[in-house]
């Protein structure tokens, strides 16, 4: 029997990960219904992605009181996810939200709060931890590979990469620039690979430097200019985050740097054994990963090969990492497992990301009880 699946939100993300995934998985999953505050886009979807009698619906509520729909996909901006999220799992749905977890760790934790009363499902939308060669280093991390990590930094940056679709340079919808846009993928990354969410105090500062005041004919955006006029959040953010253990992470986030690096999605571990360097999305050394250590008393990089272009899920079959995560999903709602990413472990990355917004505003650290 098939799992009937309600999209909330039939935008950019939905359309590029979502929707396409979900179809690979039609022997098992049927799309039942869509909705978005834009009818033409939830009809769209319908009609590209949809059962034959799928249904579209301009009111998130109306969609939840359907007693048939058992997993909602919320896809909408990150200042919803609180309200839509906690509605959902309130009506007894299964609920795969969008990246981040919330806007603020004041919803992240009504978020939690909705879960653990549930008794459903709930998970966040982090798919780079599905690229091979972040699984390939959450293993060597996982055998001890790299001693102790004590030292490690969360890469996300763009010399010229800002969003120019969708609501990402309206803060009253996303609740940030790219620190919570593209930073939140690489500490995610970075938590996960040192397994520890223990977080203790953050600082942190933003800058609106570039984004406010270079006109299109500067800008050099290699996804088209943008308007300064209505970039109302930061264009690049610095976290230093100090764990319970004593361990550190440093995390950077830039849409628009003057840099000679790009890299997103990226993490650099330092530990007591050897060291590891995860070079992420973009830039000049794309998805690499190098091991660093000492061998016969001689300092070794290792270009450790991983697979390239997907991940085998059947054998003579490639998948995308929006595949990887929706089949993993899938699997946990039918009990063949557990989601990937858990609701706890999204929290800590909304209430770090949360911190260094107001350390930034405030000029003071973040401390935790």
């Amino acid at each position: 029997m098939s799992i009937k699946i309600g999209i909330i939100g039939c935008g950019g993300i939905a359309n590029q990960k979502h929707l396409p995934a979900l179809r690979n998985q039609a022997h098992r999953a049927e799309l039942v219904a869509f909705c978005d505050l834009i009818p033409a886009r939830a009809e769209k979807a319908a009609a590209e992605y949809g059962a034959p009698d799928a249904k579209t619906y301009t009111d998130y509520h109306d969609l939840l009181a359907d007693p048939a729909i058992e997993v909602v996909h919320m896809l909408t901006p990150n200042v919803s996810h609180c309200e839509i999220s906690v509605a959902a799992l309130e009506a007894g749905k299964h609920v795969m939200c969008e990246k981040p977890m919330a806007a603020t760790v004041e919803d992240a934790k009504r978020m939690m709060d909705a879960y653990q009363r549930s008794g459903k499902l709930f998970t966040i939308g982090y798919q780079n931890r599905y690229r091979p060669d972040s699984q390939t280093l959450k293993r060597l991390c996982g055998d001890g590979e790299l001693g102790e990590i004590y030292y490690a930094q969360a890469h996300a940056l763009r010399r010229r990469g800002v969003p120019t679709w969708g609501v990402f340079t309206d803060k009253s919808k996303q609740g940030g620039g790219p620190l919570i846009d593209i930073g939140t993928h690489s500490l995610d990354l970075t938590l996960w690979f040192m397994d520890n969410y223990e977080s203790a105090a953050v600082t942190g500062v933003t800058f609106e430097k570039l984004g406010k005041t270079l006109p299109a004919h500067q800008q050099g955006n290699g996804m088209g200019p943008w308007d300064p006029d209505t970039f109302e959040v930061e264009d690049a953010a610095f976290g230093f985050v100090t764990m319970k253990d004593g361990s550190l992470i440093t995390i950077d986030a830039s849409w628009v740097l003057n840099s000679t690096e790009e890299r997103c999605a990226a993490s650099t571990l330092c530990g007591t054994i050897a060291g590891a360097e995860l070079t992420g999305v973009g830039g000049k050394n794309n998805g690499k990963l190098y091991l660093n250590k000492i061998m016969g008393n001689r300092q070794v990089e290792i270009d450790v090969n991983t697979a390239a272009g997907g991940v085998d899920l059947f054998p003579g079959q490639k998948a995308s990492v929006g595949d990887v995560e929706a089949q993993v999903w899938l699997d946990a709602i039918e009990g063949k497992g557990e989601p990937v990413v858990k609701p706890e472990q999204a929290f800590v990355v909304t209430k770090i990301l949360d911190a260094v917004y107001q350390s930034a505003k405030t000029g003071r650290q973040v401390v935790f009880q």
